[in-house]
């Protein structure tokens, strides 16, 4: 055979599922990572690398290899996993999503299992993704982001530890993370993971994400892809597209402009598909507007009307109105509705009506209504994009390419970037005028537009009509047909170069068009306007309106600009210059300005090179007019900001020009600062801030001026000094707002100097800022009321200059100017302001160099520690509390970051000065309090950096031990609380791992001082040692610890990064206790309850470490008082309450019995103490344990089971408390079953440990339901109520009445509460009505046992007797029972098995039904009891039941199987009474006893007898019943064809044989001849009512039967003799009577009693009967005698006769007799009388000697009818012979005497005949027995 040799292959992964048989074969499940250790041909040896502990054997074919390197140490390999640690994640993470996954499966959460599943398969594309290695750099840094952001969401949404990462993505490593970092990062992606949770559950709704990218961004832009154009037209057309905004009625967007063809396509076919604009620079503005529309002009371009032919004579090229197509996108732009750029929309065309239906005022109609379109219009994509153009092309290359048309917002963006240079002007032609003159219609106007130079040469391609359109020369309006005001509002743009801009002008001609083409070709121009873009100063045309004038004359000299360039050209104009140009009618070259006609224009500049401010534009050009310097510095801060920052270089250089030719005189210093501060104040502005850049490149770029730092710190000198003194400085607190950009201009200036100069004035620019700095200080000084604001100012701008100052100034220098300057502002003044401005300093450079921490540390932490220690106002308080932790946290953060060599001291100084302030900020905070986590973070940090030195010295800062041991409570309560409640997430794992690293270290650290300060008897501080003991154990059973309780990947993951820190804490623990010596007695029982916490973890090392401490608090209690009473005490206590919270095992129970009973072993006299301890809490532990595994099962049986365990445990060691407790947890689960009897039985038990007092309730008997209760008898009071209800609700009213007949005493004779007593008997009367009245089903009784090992101890091998519940059958009950256990298996036998399968591993469950025998009721004895009270006592209050089976003896007769038929019969006797506490006990007693086949001959005879009587009596009282019952139970009798009859008895046993070889059955053969006899007038009664019942067509059957009696009659009566019933005289008698009442009763319980399920009976007549009645040839006069004598209270009993009637009560005869009774009267009687209950029975009935002549009759005559006036008495069984009968519940174990015995001979059944009475009565008959019963059912 092959031998297993080492491989080279290492590791592989499987690929089918693998079950393993046997021990060597280890079971793999596809995907499991393995670690091959050997090979043997087709096998591996290995172990799973998720479960090392598991080593075996598994077949090569299952698994595919995984190159790997290996690492070796010493006698181990590792596996170094190949892949990137992404792919590592990955795939450790599909492993935990993969069993949730499954999980979700179970549950059937199928929308979180779908969910799970799609994210799986994502991360498994990636993971392949990943591994191909063929990604491109820039696609595989995409994929790592998607991969690590879907990990981390679905870690979150699935409730997994959150992982932290890097800004690449990397997992953070918390070693080599500073504390406040990692809470940093935690932050971070909480926020991040929150915010894409927020995406995903809106996406429903909204386009979330898109719509929180665009509020985040400032520029949008807006994609449109035309897809096609739907009109009939039959004419070219232009498509004017735009953005417009229907509240302002104006377009917002430059048009994009679709030349369409008259065919239906682009006049351009290479467009077709490709007709796509972005409208860009569209800003939050815009957005936020309330409505935005997309609209579309169209202009047709053709004839004058459509109308005319396509003929040659009309004219072409006409651009005319056709129509608007509006799109409401507000949805689409502000990212609500979906965004799609596959989603196609369509806009309806809603054509021009009539000609005054201009297309802009069309526009407005269309917005306002929406009318039908007739499905023409456009379909259009569209979708909201993010960025500026730059941005969409890089982030949208699909979308937007070059081609893309760019249509740009009419204005500049919001933000105006850098680089973006423009120089558009948009022309807008609003509307016009014009009188119609010498024609007889209106003008057709059409306006035509050109750029011109100052010769009035048209400039070439400068017009614009759209973007996406080619540049022209000319344009050409819309033509409206004969309107006198034509509104074109049409916009174009002109665009020309920025030289030739001072030298164009705007020329539009007016010409009328005519329809003819003849016509119009002789029309000329009528009249024209101009205007010039450039003003005469320098400046731009202003934006807005233009009014201007229309030009009449010579069209020829129209295009003269030296004609017209002469001529004012705006209304305006004129009115400046004066009216007298207006009034003349020809001026300069033929044309004249016309008053009747108008035409207007608006115009908007969009230009970074030009502009519109004549202030700018002379300060740029300040050298022309040197004269106007001053006045254009000044009149700079009323310029538009807009238009500064367009030219902010040229602006700059201009300014600092200025300075330096000025730089022998300070004349412009102040107005060039001021400028210069107007300037960066802008810059500082949101719309600018993109400027930034600009300004920061000019200074390291273009900035050049070396002189200018000197003029700048003067100016800012001055300001200074003047705020300081109080004194008006208007510019001072803009100049600090821009300090950070003043000291750039400074500092660059001077490094510029300096490098001119090889840093000569060195020393006086130190001094110079030196001096500066003590302005500053001044400054913060200054108590006048309006420094404040100057004061806050400083504090917040000043940290900004230090980056600059310190490359020219020196650093230690600096500091101690920082220093002076913090400290020279009073101490309380402006504290959060100080504290905002230090974190910046913190945050600087600066304070990254050891020499400035030096300086400025102390002064930070005198500021925290005044701030965080102040109680002020809350709200206040809570801001301020906000800045300190952020303070306190960057200077944590920055001192992690720096060598520790060089931050020892910097720890100590914030250790010392702040660790108690913020231990004690934490402490008073709320835990919900949004701080909480970052000072606990800070606290955290604090302790991490602390090393060993620092503790010794902080330790060493307490003067003396109180406040140290201050100090260590505060901080060990602090930490525990922290512990037991986590300022964390619950999902931050790495946070709070660190967090328990540190506070280990810590908690290490001060038990050191303890032991080393507070140990002795003179220093020992017992408070402090408890609060220690505490805190370990608080922090070693947190849940953060549990490592079992995780998934593998996290156990290992904490396991390999932190170790078990349990076990060090644990050991801690064990050594502090052991040092207490003889101290530890202050801690018995205290500590008892915390070490047994710890010791319950189920970690081994730590158990055997720490259970022996337990040995040692019972020695310490032993050595003390000679007992460890509160020891034993306490840990039954918690032992409760920890197993139930799920600790605790099998193991721990060995481990703990094993090392208490060594210990006990070196302690001789505490031995046995400890052995009986540990027997406790041995049989505790295991009841619990079954406690805790059935209680989250649904088998609730199982629950009550365990919990009736622990009742009874915990009564048994007196433990009132917890028995209590778990009687409510009993109750509640009866009642979740509706089991109220069982339920009130349950109460019952807590009502046995109350007594009728006024006394006060001990706490350990009170329950929570009932804690209104003060005293003993309110308690007990309110329990029966309750206890009562539920009797009712579970229909046991007797049990009921009794509780109520204890409360009704307490009311009536102790408390004298009338009203409650009148309550309780209305209750009582309705009790005993229900009792009559309601039918009460009985229940079934079921034996079952549960054999074999696999069943749990609490019932394997036992036999349990079930009260099932109304009409459950057994088939039901045996199902229900199987289905709690599928496993087991059911046994077809009922008698009990053998050791073989009692020792097996398996389950088997036996069921069969048993029936209870009734108890024996004394106080009915002698009574007529009614059948609704009796039999509630058949079937309740029970504990003996029977179950009987036949078995075969000897010789079998195939003739006549009677002869050989025995019976085996099994009595089972309960713990305790049914019902109880439970629907079930434990069967404590079994015996078996064997009936004879005589015996059993007679037992079925007399069941045949009862059964014969019982349906005679039914049919008594029921006319409606149907006679089929009756006939065949009669046919089958009298017929010996049918059944055979009693003939086999005859065969069997009335032989000489028989009675030779069995002389001892004499009296039973005697017995069973009676009981054949008196079958003979029972069967005559049955078929004397059949014949009056039967129904004509089954007369011929009552005739065979009735023949087939006659004859049976004649043999029996010859055979046996003759019996006869008593007649009575129906006329004489009150009320008829039933003769069969007492039988009927016996029946009932007989034929119970035998409904086994063999149907064999279980009632045995192995008893010794004597009868004695009076022979019946008694004379008249001695029967009324005897019946007088029998019936003392027969007066009474008739006075009462009427109501019990209606109760179906029992009366006895009275004193007169009836001597005969007809058969034909029988009917009567057996109808209306009732049974007597067979419990009516006279205790020492004498009869007269004469009546011994009937003594052979067998005891089967006690089934014989009670007849009023006579009584016949049976006797019980003799020792030798066991009694089953089911009427007399005997003691189980009965101990009677022989005198006794004949006594009971008389007590069973009366029997009353035709003419005879008893001569003798029972002297004590009248006596009656009142005894009511207390149900001991639950007697535990």
């Amino acid at each position: 055979m092959a031998r297993w040799s080492k491989t080279d292959k290492k590791s592989g992964v499987a690929i089918y599922n693998f079950k393993g048989t046997g021990i060597p074969q280890l079971t793999l499940q596809i995907g499991d990572v393995v670690h091959i250790l050997e090979s043997c041909e087709g096998w591996y040896k290995g172990y799973l690398v998720r479960r090392k502990g598991s080593e075996g054997i598994f077949p090569k074919s299952f698994i595919h290899i995984k190159e790997v390197p290996v690492e070796k140490k010493r006698h181990s390999e590792n596996i170094i996993p190949a892949e990137i640690p992404l792919v590592q994640e990955v795939t450790t993470t599909l492993w935990e999503w993969g069993s949730i996954w499954k999980q979700l499966y179970v549950t059937n959460k199928k929308e979180q299992f779908q969910q799970v599943q799609s994210m799986m398969y994502d991360l498994m594309e990636w993971r392949s993704q990943l591994l191909s290695g063929t990604l491109p750099k820039d696609e595989l840094k995409e994929l790592k982001q998607k991969v690590t952001s879907k990990i981390d969401y679905g870690n979150k949404i699935l409730e997994l530890d959150l992982t932290v990462r890097d800004e690449d993505g990397n997992i953070l490593d918390p070693d080599e993370t500073s504390v406040i970092s990692l809470f940093h990062a935690h932050e971070e992606a909480t926020n991040k993971i929150t915010e894409r949770i927020k995406e995903e559950m809106s996406k429903d709704q909204s386009d979330y994400a898109s719509y929180s990218r665009m509020s985040s961004s400032p520029t949008h832009s807006l994609y449109v892809f035309v897809r096609n154009f739907v009109c009939r037209i039959g004419e070219d057309a232009e498509l004017f597209m735009s953005l417009y905004d229907p509240l302002k009625s104006t377009i917002i967007s430059e048009n994009y402009l679709v030349r369409w063809g008259s065919r239906g396509f682009p006049k351009e076919i290479d467009m077709l598909n490709n007709l796509k604009v972005v409208f860009t620079d569209l800003g939050n503005k815009d957005l936020s507007r309330d409505k935005i529309y997309l609209v579309c002009q169209i202009v047709r371009v053709g004839r004058m009307d459509l109308r005319d032919s396509n003929s040659k004579k009309y004219t072409q090229g006409l651009r005319r109105p056709f129509g608007v197509a509006v799109m409401d996108i507000t949805d689409i732009i502000k990212g609500k509705a979906e965004s799609d750029e596959e989603k196609q929309h369509f806009i309806p065309f809603h054509p021009v009506v009539a000609e005054n239906d201009f297309l802009h005022s069309l526009l407005s109609k269309v917005t306002a209504s929406k009318g039908d379109s007739g499905g023409q219009g456009l379909w259009v994509t569209v979708k909201m994009l993010v960025g500026d153009v730059i941005q969409t092309r890089k982030d949208y290359p699909h979308l937007v390419d070059r081609t893309t048309v760019v249509a740009r917002k009419l204005g500049f963006p919001e933000i105006i970037m850098p680089g973006d240079i423009r120089n558009d002007i948009y022309i807008t032609l609003l509307h016009g005028d014009f009188d119609k003159y010498n024609k007889t219609t209106q003008r057709n106007v059409e306006v035509i537009m050109c750029v011109c130079d100052e010769e009035g040469r048209v400039m070439p391609n400068a017009v614009c009509l759209g973007a996406g359109d080619k540049p022209v020369s000319e344009y050409r309006s819309v033509l409206y047909y004969q309107v006198k005001q034509p509104r074109w509002m049409e916009t174009l743009k002109v665009a020309v170069p920025i030289e030739d801009m001072q030298r164009i002008h705007l020329r539009f001609m007016f010409r009328h068009r005519s329809s003819q083409e003849s016509k119009d070709k002789g029309e000329k121009n009528f009249a024209m306007a101009y205007i010039r873009l450039m003003k005469e100063d320098g400046t731009t045309l202003q934006d807005g309106t233009h009014d201007l004038l229309v030009l009449k004359g010579d069209s020829k000299k129209m295009e003269d600009a030296n004609a017209y360039l002469t001529l004012p050209s705006t209304r305006q104009h004129i009115e400046n210059k004066g009216a007298t140009i207006g009034r003349s009618s020809s001026i300069v070259g033929g044309l004249s300005v016309s008053s009747r006609d108008a035409f207007y224009i608006s115009t908007l500049v969009c230009s970074t090179k030009l502009t519109q401010n004549v202030g700018l534009l002379g300060l740029l050009k300040w050298r022309m007019k040197p004269e106007l310097l001053q006045e254009n510095l000044e009149k700079l801060k009323i310029v538009d900001g807009e238009e500064v920052v367009k030219f902010l270089q040229d602006t700059l250089d201009a300014l600092f020009n200025i300075m330096m030719e000025h730089s022998h005189s300070n004349e412009y210093d102040i107005l060039v600062f001021d400028a210069l501060i107007y300037i960066i104040g802008l810059i500082a502005d949101r719309k600018f801030q993109h400027f930034n850049t600009v300004l920061e490149a000019y200074i390291q770029q273009h900035f050049s001026a070396t002189l200018a730092y000197k003029k700048l710190m003067s100016v800012l000198k001055t300001y200074l000094d003047t705020s300081s003194r109080g004194e008006q400085c208007e510019p001072i607190l803009r100049t600090l707002k821009a300090l950070e950009y003043v000291f750039k201009f400074i500092v660059r200036s001077r490094t510029l100097f300096s490098q001119l100069y090889e840093g000569k004035e060195q020393t006086e620019f130190e001094e110079s800022m030196r001096r500066l700095f003590e302005s500053i200080n001044n400054l913060m000084k200054s108590q006048y009321k309006t420094a404040i604001l100057l004061q806050v100012a400083a504090l917040k701008y000043i940290p900004s200059v230090l980056h600059d100052v310190e490359m020219v100034f020196d650093a230690k220098l600096l500091s101690q100017l920082l220093y002076e300057f913090y400290t020279c502002i009073p101490p309380v003044k402006l504290q959060k302001q100080k504290v905002q401005s230090m974190k910046e300093i913190v945050l600087s450079n600066l304070f990254k160099k050891q020499e400035c921490r030096d300086i400025l540390l102390p002064v930070i932490t005198k500021e925290l520690k005044e701030l965080l220690e102040q109680k002020d106002d809350q709200q206040l308080q809570a801001q301020e509390k906000k800045y300190c932790v952020e303070l306190l946290n960057s200077i944590l953060e920055v001192l992690s970051c720096q060598d520790p060599a060089s931050t020892d001291n910097h720890i100590q100084e914030i250790m010392v000065q702040l660790l108690r302030t913020v231990n004690r900020t934490v402490i008073t905070m709320g835990r919900d309090d949004h701080l909480i986590s970052h000072f606990v973070a800070c606290m955290t940090a604090i302790l991490n950096q602390m090393n060993n030195q620092h503790y010794s010295v902080y330790i060493e800062t307490f003067q003396t031990s109180s406040e140290l041991v201050d100090f260590l409570m505060e901080t060990f309560i602090m930490f525990k609380d922290l512990i037991g409640k986590n300022v964390y997430p619950s999902d931050w794992m790495a946070m709070s791992m660190v967090q328990n690293r540190v506070f280990l270290r810590a908690i290490n650290k001060f038990a050191e001082t303890m032991n080393q300060k507070f140990l002795e008897n003179m220093n020992f501080e017992v408070q402090l040692w408890n609060n220690y003991f505490h805190l370990a154990v608080a922090f070693i059973t947190q849940d953060s610890l549990q490592l079992e309780n995780f998934s593998h990947a996290k156990s290992s993951k904490i396991q390999n990064k932190y170790g078990d820190m349990r076990c060090l804490i644990g050991f801690a623990i064990r050594d502090m206790w052991y040092k207490l010596g003889h101290n530890k007695i202050c801690f018995i029982p205290g500590m008892v309850g915390p070490i047994l916490e710890m010791t319950l973890i189920p970690e081994v090392e730590l158990q055997k470490a720490t259970i022996p401490i337990f040995f040692d608090m019972m020695l310490c209690e032993y050595q003390r008082t000679g007992e460890f009473k509160k020891f034993e005490n306490e840990i039954i206590l918690k032992l409760d309450h920890e197993v139930e919270g799920g600790r605790g095992d099998e193991h721990y129970m060995q481990l703990f019995e094993s090392i208490l009973t060594e210990c006990a072993g070196q302690h001789p006299g505490i031995c046995h103490l400890v052995g009986r301890f540990v027997c406790l809490v041995k049989g505790l532990l295991e009841k619990l344990l079954d406690y805790r595994t059935v209680m989250n099962d649904e088998n609730k049986d199982n629950r009550m089971s365990c919990t009736v365990n622990l009742l009874n445990f915990y009564k048994n060691i007196n433990r009132e408390e917890m028995y209590i407790r778990y009687l409510y947890k009993l109750r509640d689960l009866h009642l979740d079953c509706e089991n109220y009897t069982e339920a009130a039985y349950t109460l019952l038990l807590h009502t046995w440990l109350l007594k009728w007092s006024d006394e006060q309730c001990a706490p350990q008997v009170m329950s929570t339901e009932f804690q209104c209760s003060q005293t003993y008898r309110q308690l007990k009071e309110n329990l029966y109520e309750k206890i009562i209800e539920y009797f009712d609700k579970g229909k046991m009213w007797e049990e009921a009445i009794a509780l109520c007949k204890e409360l009704a005493d307490q009311y009536e004779k102790e408390v004298f509460d009338y009203e409650l007593l009148s309550q309780n008997l209305i209750q009582q009367a309705k009790f005993y009505e229900n009792i009559m009245k309601i039918l009460r089903p009985k229940p079934d009784y079921f034996a079952v046992g549960y054999y074999g090992q696999g069943f749990p101890t609490f019932l394997r091998n036992k036999v349990f007797i079930y009260r099932g519940k109304e009409y459950e059958r057994r088939e039901d009950f045996q199902a229900q029972l199987m289905s709690q256990f599928p496993s087991a298996e059911k046994m077809n036998t009922t008698s009990p098995p053998g050791e073989e399968v009692k020792s097996s591993p398996g389950q088997y469950i036996q069921c069969f039904t048993v029936q209870p025998v009734l108890e024996e009721q004394p106080r009915f004895k002698n009574k007529a009891v009614p059948d609704q009270i009796i039999n509630f006592y058949k079937s309740n209050n029970v504990h003996l039941f029977h179950y009987s089976r036949p078995v075969r003896k000897g010789s079998v007769d195939p003739e006549n199987e009677f002869a050989s038929m025995w019976i085996e019969r099994t009595s089972f006797v309960t713990a305790y009474k049914l019902p109880g506490i439970l629907r079930w006990f434990e069967v404590v007693a079994m015996s078996q006893t064997t009936i004879s086949p005589l015996e059993n001959a007679i037992e079925t005879m007399s069941m045949t007898n009862e059964k014969i009587l019982m349906m005679i009596n039914q049919y008594q009282s029921d006319e409606n019943l149907p006679i089929n019952p009756l006939s065949m139970l009669l046919n089958g009798i009298v017929d010996p064809a049918v059944m055979g009859g009693f003939a086999k008895y005859e065969k069997a046993f009335f032989t000489d044989e028989y009675s030779r070889d069995h002389p001892q059955d004499l009296e039973k053969l005697n017995r069973l001849k009676d009981l054949i006899a008196w079958q003979i007038p029972f069967l005559g009664a049955g078929i004397k009512i059949h014949e009056r019942r039967v129904s004509d067509n089954l007369r011929p059957f009552h005739d065979r039967m009735e023949e087939c009696f006659k004859h049976l009659k004649v043999k029996v009566e010859k055979q046996y003799g003759a019996r006869e019933l008593p007649d009575f005289d129906d006329k004489r008698v009150g009320r008829p009577r039933s003769m069969l009442r007492s039988y009927r009763q016996l029946s009932v319980i007989s034929l119970s009693s035998m409904n086994s399920d063999c149907s064999t009976p279980n009632k045995t007549t192995s008893e010794s009967f004597d009868l004695e009645v009076v022979l019946p040839k008694q004379g008249k006069a001695e029967s009324e005698e005897t019946a007088l004598q029998i019936n003392p209270h027969s007066e009474v009993k008739r006075r009462k006769s009427k109501k019990r009637t209606k109760r179906s009560s029992v009366v006895f005869a009275d004193e007169k007799t009836v001597p005969d009774i007809s058969i034909s009267d029988m009917k009567c009687v057996l109808r209306k009388y009732e049974f007597m209950s067979d419990t009516n029975l006279s205790e020492h009935a004498v009869a007269p000697q004469k009546t011994s002549v009937l003594k052979q009759m067998s005891s089967v005559s006690r089934s014989m009818p009670v007849i009023p006036g006579l009584t016949l008495t049976v006797g019980p069984v003799a020792p030798d012979e066991t009694i089953a009968s089911h009427r007399l519940s005997q003691p189980v174990f009965p101990s009677t005497s022989d005198g006794d015995k004949k006594t009971l001979k008389k007590k069973k059944v009366n029997q009353l005949f035709k003419t005879m009475r008893i001569s003798r009565v029972l002297e004590d008959g009248k006596q009656s027995v009142e005894h009511h019963f207390k149900s001991s059912s639950t007697d535990l």
